[in-house]
């Protein structure tokens, strides 16, 4: 392999971190290897432990640069929508139509990982309790306005991130009918927040 050009440690930095990512993406976090990197990046091993001697935190870093993405790019989604119940349909049909398996298979191994991989593990915890607090804020929200009954919503969150979390993994290897995410867990969801069959129709088709 020829020498990579000198570059600021910065900017190396930030292009070894996008390398990771994009491992990631392409191939699941267990990709994120040092030779990996090094490969997708075009330099040598020894460069990458120069600026990441602790591929346990490059890994972590490579996890939140995905998920974090996706958050963002939902809570941006969701914006404009108007109301609880459109929010929530909104949010169903954008986790559970299929397209976000990459980021999925990211997430299930970012939960085996992390038994031995402590700032892996720090990391997860954190992106879950983002998530847990933008479902929380859609059931708030709809609780205020008399649009859904839920006794303890925080609790109602988390079943609700659950239930997505655990439906999206189940489709990576086709069991059941998880290929069919949308009403399997949209009508589940009304009979959890007193919606009327249907109300949810909305997370089922673009």
């Amino acid at each position: 392999m020829s020498r990579a050009p000198r570059r600021p440690p910065a900017e190396r930095r930030a292009e070894l971190a996008t390398a990771a990512r994009d491992l990631a993406l392409a191939d699941g976090l267990a990709a994120v290897t040092l030779r990996s990197v090094a490969g997708r990046a075009g330099v040598t091993p020894a460069l990458v432990a120069h600026y990441h001697p602790a591929m346990d935190q490059l890994v972590a870093s490579a996890f939140t640069a995905v998920v974090g993405a996706e958050l963002g790019e939902v809570q941006a989604l969701l914006a404009p929508a108007e109301g609880a119940v459109d929010r929530l349909a909104l949010l169903l049909r954008t986790l559970l139509d299929g397209t976000r398996d990459d980021v999925t298979l990211v997430w299930v191994e970012a939960w085996a990982l992390g038994r031995r991989n402590e700032a892996l593990a720090a990391a997860v915890r954190t992106q879950m309790d983002a998530w847990q607090e933008l479902i929380l804020a859609i059931v708030t929200e709809g609780v205020d306005a008399g649009d859904f009954s839920a006794d303890d919503p925080a609790q109602t969150a988390w079943q609700l991130l659950g239930m997505i979390d655990g439906l999206n993994a189940q489709a990576l290897v086709r069991w059941g009918a998880a290929g069919d995410r949308g009403p399997v867990l949209a009508h589940a969801v009304e009979g959890m927040l007193g919606l009327r069959r249907g109300a949810l129709d909305r997370a089922l088709t673009p």
